[in-house]
């Protein structure tokens, strides 16, 4: 297979929540391999919501230029010495802090995991299926649970709203728009919340006075506080993530209230944080498992239909997500 002397790729210059500021367009040429490395050409890669978070310096880079992206599917070009699977030609995912926002891609052999062909599919279940499925899982999601899930339209909460209806539970998901709740009702919402049009704590005390058995929280400020404040006797929050806050990097907003336990220890309630990297173990099993649902229609991985095509697209598509215009996963396509 004949090689380009050289890539595009997205870097970070300027460390900023600033994402368009933050990052630069550079050429560089492809890189040389280890004995047990791979270069992949990407075919697709995911957009986070913690992105201008990475672009500030998290994740632990602090010095620049670092690379930026994190999950992406693309074909094996080339191999080390080494390596003796995957081949040359075999389709892979990737995920790891930097690297996903590129045109090519060098990663260790054994990091590679292996998929019959690089789809936006497999893209979007990488971060935003194995997070909604390992998170449930560590929610200790039952038939009987009431759920809620937080911006339920975006990449993780359209697959948790789905694995949960699929394991029985009666599932609430907030969003932003009439038009996302009606979409979040084909996934299969009971219950639908607009923020923007109607109070959430007001509707979750009204209409659940036997409060939430768990919630999966990708929102934060406000939305945190209200499914606190409803959750039911052995309640869980688990923390997935704090998409309200990103758009000001690593600068967390300071709050003066009564602590939280004031909320817990009347319920013996549970607040967990989740963070997909703590558990690599749990991959396989639930990469399988999502793979097997989508292939077989059980659920859909849910691809926003707004398209974005090379790295020139990426501070873009960064900004139609930070903008709330999405419904399931952002996808960049190279």
């Amino acid at each position: 297979m004949n090689l380009s002397k050289t890539y595009r790729k997205l870097v970070v210059v300027e460390p900023g929540p600033d994402f368009k500021n933050a990052t630069r367009i550079v050429e560089v040429e492809v890189p040389q391999l280890q004995a047990d490395e791979i270069l992949v050409r990407n075919i697709f890669a995911g957009v986070n919501a913690s992105d201008p978070v990475f672009s500030s310096g998290g994740y632990g880079h602090t010095q620049t230029p670092f690379d930026i992206g994190i999950e992406s599917a693309g074909e094996v070009v080339a191999v080390g010495s080494a390596v003796t699977f995957p081949n040359i030609g075999d389709h892979v995912l990737a995920y790891d802090f930097g690297g996903g926002y590129s045109e090519y891609r060098k990663i260790k052999a054994a990091q590679a995991i292996p998929v019959p062909e690089a789809t936006a599919a497999a893209t979007s279940i990488l971060i935003a299926g194995l997070t909604a499925s390992i998170g449930l899982e560590v929610g200790e999601l039952k038939s009987s649970d009431t759920v809620l899930v937080t911006a339920a339209a975006g990449s993780v909460g359209s697959y948790a709203v789905q694995l949960a209806k699929q394991a029985g539970a009666h599932v609430i998901g907030t969003c932003s728009s009439d038009e996302k709740a009606a979409w979040l009702k084909t996934l299969g919402c009971d219950r639908t919340i607009n923020y923007r049009s109607e109070d959430v704590e007001k509707v979750l005390a009204t209409e659940y006075p036997n409060g939430i058995d768990l919630v999966c929280e990708n929102v934060g400020k406000k939305m945190f506080d209200a499914a606190v404040k409803n959750l039911a006797l052995f309640g869980r929050v688990v923390c997935i993530g704090a998409v309200s806050e990103y758009e000001k990097g690593m600068e967390w907003e300071a709050v003066s209230q009564v602590r939280i336990y004031h909320n817990l220890l009347a319920k013996s309630a549970v607040i967990r944080g989740f963070f997909l990297p703590h558990y690599p173990d749990r991959f396989p099993a639930h990469l399988a498992k999502l793979m097997e649902l989508v292939a077989s229609g059980k659920i859909s991985a849910p691809i926003d239909p707004t398209e974005f095509r090379g790295v020139d697209s990426i501070a873009n598509a960064v900004a139609h997500l930070h903008g709330g215009k999405n419904k399931g996963k952002v996808l960049i396509r190279f």
